[in-house]
Formats: C-alpha cells, sequence, structure tokens
C-alpha cells in the first residue's frame, strides 16, 4: 500500500481534496468498542440481576460493615452501649460512612453546623445527656427538619451513629451558627437528675451596622 497521499478529482469551491484515510487502528478500536458494547449491553443492561460495578462497591461496602456489626455483638441500645463505642476505630468507619451519606448537607463536613447546628461544641439544643441522642436520631426534631431515621437505619446503626455524634463533641469547631442551646454535663453512662442546671449559652454581642 501506498503511504502518499493521492489527489483526488473532487473539487470543492477551487479546493482539490486528497485521499488522507483514517488509520487502520482506528477502525479496529472503533469496531472493538462496538463489539464490546454488544455484550456489555445484553449482561448488564437487559439483565436485572446482574449488578453493575456501582452496585457492586455497594455490595462489598455492605458486607464490610455487616461484619463490624457482628462483631460488636449485642451492644445496648442505652447510653451505657452509645459510651462504649465512642471513640472504637472498627464503627467509627461505619458511623462516617452514615454521616456523610445523611447529615453532612445539614451539619457540615465534620459537625460543624450549617443549616442544622454545631455539633462539636458543648452547648445543645435538643438533648440533656447521652442517652436521649438514640431517640433524637430515631424520631428526628424540630418538627420534622430533622428527619426520623428509624425506618432508615437498623438498630445497630443507630447506635453506631449516636456513638460517632456524641464523639464529635469537644472539637468545638468554629462554625456558621454559633452556640446554641445550652451547656450540657459531660457524656455518662448514667442519667444526672441531680445536676446543676446547664448553664445557658453566652449572649453574643450585637455588632454595630454600619451606617449608610
Amino acid at each position: 500500500m501506498s503511504n502518499k497521499n493521492e489527489l483526488l478529482d473532487h473539487n470543492y469551491d477551487g479546493i482539490q481534496e486528497y485521499d488522507n484515510p483514517t488509520p487502520g487502528w482506528w477502525h479496529a478500536l472503533f469496531l472493538a468498542t462496538i463489539a464490546f458494547s454488544i455484550p456489555y449491553f445484553v449482561i448488564y443492561e437487559m439483565n436485572p440481576d446482574v449488578p453493575t460495578l456501582q452496585d457492586q462497591v455497594a455490595i462489598d461496602e455492605k458486607a464490610s460493615q455487616a461484619k463490624v456489626l457482628a462483631a460488636i455483638g449485642d451492644v445496648k441500645g442505652d447510653a451505657a452501649g452509645v459510651l462504649s463505642l465512642i471513640g472504637q476505630q472498627k464503627t467509627r468507619a461505619i458511623g462516617d460512612a452514615i454521616y456523610k451519606t445523611n447529615c453532612l448537607s445539614c451539619h457540615g463536613s465534620k459537625g460543624e453546623g450549617l443549616v442544622g447546628p454545631n455539633m462539636t461544641d458543648e452547648y445543645f439544643k435538643n438533648v440533656k445527656s447521652l442517652g436521649e441522642i438514640i431517640p433524637l436520631i430515631q424520631n428526628g426534631a424540630a418538627g420534622g427538619a430533622m428527619p426520623a431515621w428509624k425506618n432508615r437505619l437498623n438498630e445497630k446503626e443507630i447506635i453506631i451513629m449516636a456513638a460517632y455524634m456524641a464523639g464529635l463533641r469537644g472539637q468545638n469547631l468554629p462554625g456558621p451558627r454559633g452556640a446554641e442551646g445550652v451547656q450540657i454535663p459531660p457524656w455518662s453512662a448514667e442519667p444526672t437528675p441531680d445536676a446543676p442546671a446547664p448553664a445557658a449559652r453566652p449572649a453574643q454581642p450585637a455588632v454595630p451596622t454600619p451606617a449608610k
């Protein structure tokens, strides 16, 4: 085959055309793509029982979480059970995944608050003790502004999530909403009915409005 471009008889607006064909490797790649697409379409698009790559990743993540959930045993959904999981690396990864999927958009990427309140300081709006976090997650708050998760997460996932949320406390990350609610006692496995009344959040200094 000659490698020289051949001058064709085509002439458009005074421009004569050369015969410069597409390389053979390009045709081969194009045909291979078409050949690959046929079985791919049949297997992944026409057969609902075959998981896609994304589905398989989700399945693997669920399997990994199931192993961790089985490993923690029959942890109780009370303050003592939550306290026992705070800071544990094996459950923190699950809590972090649940948080990023469901909570990040309202509470910020690190719990510093966004639409929802800051969870890293010492002030809380809807809980006064560690044992109240699980019912809060289960039933939601603020008239549905925080949704109820009892029908979306299983019991162990809610307990792990409660421990993850409780573990964010004490970082005191700055957030756009500032401190909200009241300061409560440190986390404890036991309720503290005789504890002194929590301190109200400090008053925010007024910011003078510049003259226009």
